[in-house]
């Protein structure tokens, strides 16, 4: 891809996604193969006025090394220094972008419960580290850019490597909006302005309870805390910096009561958790909590996602994303959660975002709990939805609202 492009891409992550402020501090978490739109990240980054940035890259192929040859002992130990030394940044006020490049299947065939217990160990002492992004305490955003590996997989039948590469990019490009012509820092403007109005003629609803349907079999009843709160789009810190956390992104989304999951979900696209692909799966609830479950492929991984810790057997997430969104449209199975979230709707296992609460920075953990606010150490999205799925919200008098018909919206 030529540098033009990718200094475009970069402006808008920095501008519109991270949004980083004039003498504010970003930190790029980096894969290694992005490293050309990392180094365009930090110029703009400067040229927007940040004090300082600091860029740690990531190998996948390093972290399945580690994974097969260390011991348990030395994979579940967490120094310190690790967390601090992202911790003192953020208590300093940084902002946070992670550049992503992952590899589908990358760990595919290693000791599933060995790398579910160093993501365990690292998750619940970064817990502090964690809340900064899960709590919009500051700014945040994640936008990815293509390998060779991840592009052969998303386009086998290409000539070579190459020519994989490119049309991922391409495709990446087209749905974050930066297409060479139009400006894509007006359009994502544009954009946010849409989100905010459907997320509030949602919010004016205050439904209790959703219901979907479709013929792949899903058949799943989730209620919604109260108070709760339909968000979309871009997002706001408690000082008030809008930033944009996912480029792209063409979901709304809400708190479930983490007590009211009733029924079966199936998955209708793969899931890519932690370099593990998780195949042609379902769910199965009641009372909020997962029963039963069962996949094609990676049933192990699942397992192990479903019983992270306590609560990554209940949900955290509902999002609705129509089946006419551009992502959707491209017909493209990227085989990325950032990706493939937004061309479906999907549910989430486990932490649930407090920020989709009303009053929520007055509320404790205990007001949280109450209200059936999920709490985990784990937070994964899993695509259920399809062409023809059917939503279906219930007010608190028992009236009956249609959300979508056919995979799309029909309430404006």
């Amino acid at each position: 891809m030529n540098k033009e492009i990718i200094q475009t891409y970069a402006k808008l992550v920095i501008v519109k996604g991270v949004n980083v402020q004039k003498g504010q501090t970003l930190l790029i978490n980096a894969d290694i193969d992005t490293v050309d739109m990392a180094r365009a990240c930090v110029e703009e980054a400067y040229k927007a006025g940040a004090k300082e940035v600091v860029v740690t890259y990531r190998d996948e192929t390093i972290d399945r090394f580690h994974y097969q040859y260390q011991d348990l002992d030395t994979l579940t130990t967490v120094r310190d220094f690790q967390i601090a030394s992202k911790l003192e940044y953020f208590e300093e006020g940084a902002c946070i972008l992670n550049l992503i490049s992952r590899i589908p299947g990358i760990l595919n065939g290693l000791d599933v419960e060995k790398v579910n217990k160093h993501l365990h160990a690292f998750a619940l002492k970064s817990k502090k580290v964690r809340e900064y992004t899960m709590l919009s305490k500051t700014q945040w955003c994640i936008a990815a850019v293509p390998n060779k590996q991840w592009a052969m997989q998303v386009f086998p039948n290409c000539k070579d490597e190459e020519e994989a590469v490119e049309l991922l990019w391409k495709h990446i490009l087209a749905a974050v909006y930066v297409d060479g012509e139009k400006d894509p820092i007006e359009l994502w403007t544009k954009r946010d302005a849409v989100f905010a109005k459907r997320c509030q003629i949602l919010n004016d609803f205050r439904f209790q309870s959703l219901h979907f349907t479709n013929s792949m079999g899903t058949d799943l009843r989730i209620g919604l805390v109260e108070g709760h709160l339909w968000a979309g789009g871009s997002e706001k810190t408690p000082q008030g910096i809008s930033f944009n956390a996912n480029m792209p992104t063409e979901e709304i989304f809400s708190v479930p009561d983490f007590h009211v999951a009733e029924g079966i979900v199936y998955a209708s696209k793969p899931l890519l958790y932690n370099g593990s692909l998780i195949e042609d799966f379902w769910l199965s609830f009641e009372a909020g909590k997962v029963v039963d479950f069962d996949a094609k492929k990676g049933k192990e991984a699942l397992s192990q996602l479903v019983n992270f810790d306590a609560g990554s057997c209940r949900l955290g997430e509902v999002a609705l994303v129509p089946h006419n969104s551009p992502i959707s449209q491209s017909g493209v199975l990227f085989l990325n959660t950032l990706f493939d979230e937004n061309a479906s709707c999907h549910l989430a296992l486990g932490n649930a975002y407090p920020t989709c609460v009303e009053n929520n920075d007055t509320l404790s953990e205990e007001d949280f709990a109450r209200l059936g606010v999920n709490v985990s150490l784990v937070h994964e999205d899993f695509m259920f939805g399809t062409a023809d799925m059917k939503v279906v919200g219930t007010l608190h008098d028992g009236k009956k609202v249609t959300i979508f018909e056919n995979g799309n919206f029909v309430i404006e």
